[in-house]
């Protein structure tokens, strides 16, 4: 009896447990996505974003993470609380969140050789990175991360019977996994990609950098903005490269503990999967004069009163800021 007591006494402690962490996940993942839809915001009322590659690029980043992060908390939510679909309706989820799970690294790996280009090749600059060829690189970019995940899927739609669709059963990617070669398949692929992504985010770095000890002046200080930006694009996929030996990590550790095997789990979903995404914010968001001073306009509700109060109107104040946008060139 006593045994028992202890028993739900600590699975009820584990349940709450569970709870916080849910909690805190979903406070982040409300937080991103406030920044992600003030920064949209941002990009859409100004022509002058939506005329530039880079912030197509870095907005798209940012609609990609919102998708992400929507999906992927559902199917944390799911899976925490082990609430079972039907498997065509999983199979969805699992699309659409590998997908955009790729789709991220890729559009990082796109505005570092933006970055590349702007620096490095001046002159090529505004004939290859016009917004009609950034509407082409980001299709391209969805074919690759579609790629994976539609193999997986054929091979699973062979290995099993139609009528398996409509069973239900807890929303997990390793129901994909019909054939153990298939782990090792998928992981060869994903840290192949992640490889190639790695090795053109350090060769623009190593560029860049050459650049700026040759370059002096204004271009100099550009040449060190864009030095610095690779960089953190670069820390971004270091990150999402550490989050696929994830899953090795995880597997071993669920035959010890169930409830060690959720708080690495829950570790790794915030170092790994939020962090980077929440870089994004930070490397053009909050870094890049441009989006700042608009987004700083938007995000400080009843700021426009401050400013009138102050002898500035929000007009006065849209207009320094869109000044500052056209002479911010880097």
């Amino acid at each position: 009896m006593a045994y028992n007591n202890s028993t739900q006494s600590g699975g009820l402690g584990s349940l709450k447990q569970i709870s916080r962490k849910v909690i805190i996940v979903q406070v982040l993942i409300a937080i991103f996505l406030y920044l992600n839809c003030l920064l949209l915001t941002t990009f859409f009322k100004k022509d002058v974003f939506r005329s530039s590659m880079r912030y197509i690029f870095f907005a798209y980043t940012l609609m990609s993470d919102c998708m992400y992060l929507m999906v992927t908390d559902i199917l944390l939510l799911l899976s925490f609380y082990r609430i079972v679909m039907q498997i065509w309706l999983c199979i969805l989820f699992l699309i659409v969140g590998t997908a955009y799970n790729l789709i991220f690294p890729l559009t990082l790996t796109l505005m570092t050789l933006e970055r590349y280009v702007a620096i490095c090749m001046p002159m090529q600059h505004g004939a290859l990175c016009t917004p009609r060829n950034a509407l082409h690189y980001i299709l391209i970019v969805n074919a690759i991360s579609l790629l994976p995940i539609s193999i997986s899927l054929l091979i699973y739609s062979a290995s099993v019977p139609v009528s398996m669709l409509s069973e239900d059963s807890v929303c997990t990617v390793e129901m994909l996994i019909i054939h153990r070669w298939q782990s090792h398949y998928w992981s060869a692929i994903i840290q192949l990609y992640f490889v190639i992504m790695f090795v053109i985010v350090m060769f623009c770095y190593v560029q860049i950098l050459k650049a700026a000890r040759k370059a002096s002046g204004e271009t100099k200080k550009s040449s060190g903005k864009g030095l610095r930006t690779v960089l953190l694009h670069g820390f971004q996929l270091l990150l999402c490269l550490t989050r696929l030996w994830c899953p090795l990590v995880e597997a071993a550790v669920v035959q010890i503990d169930l409830i060690l095997f959720i708080n690495v789990r829950y570790i790794n979903y915030i170092v790994f999967t939020l962090a980077p995404r929440c870089l994004s914010s930070l490397v053009y968001g909050l870094r890049d004069r441009r989006l700042f001073v608009i987004f700083k306009y938007y995000a400080v509700f009843g700021l426009s009163c401050v400013l009138v109060s102050r002898g500035t109107s929000s007009q006065q104040y849209m207009g320094i800021a869109q000044s500052i946008s056209l002479k911010s060139n880097t």
